[in-house]
């Protein structure tokens, strides 16, 4: 339990520490770049500190992450 809160609450710190005068524009894309591990709600059990997600979820396997990636070449 303690894991899924971090998910929320040390994006929350760095967005206010780092990104202050537009702090909720940054703790939203940090949201929402945890969309990616919606398929961690699929596995069984859902959160194991031992198991690689990738190649083992669906949204962590190959094709997407090559799609991921090639997402960081769009120009803005």
């Amino acid at each position: 339990m303690i894991h899924i809160a971090l998910h929320f609450f040390v994006p929350l710190l760095v967005a206010k520490g780092v990104f202050n005068r537009r702090w909720q524009t940054a703790y939203l894309l940090m949201m929402v770049t945890m969309v990616v591990d919606l398929d961690h709600l699929l596995a069984s059990p859902i959160y194991d500190p031992g198991r690689c997600s990738i190649g083992f979820h669906p949204l962590h396997e190959l094709l997407p992450i090559g799609l991921y990636l090639s997402l960081c070449f769009i120009p803005a």
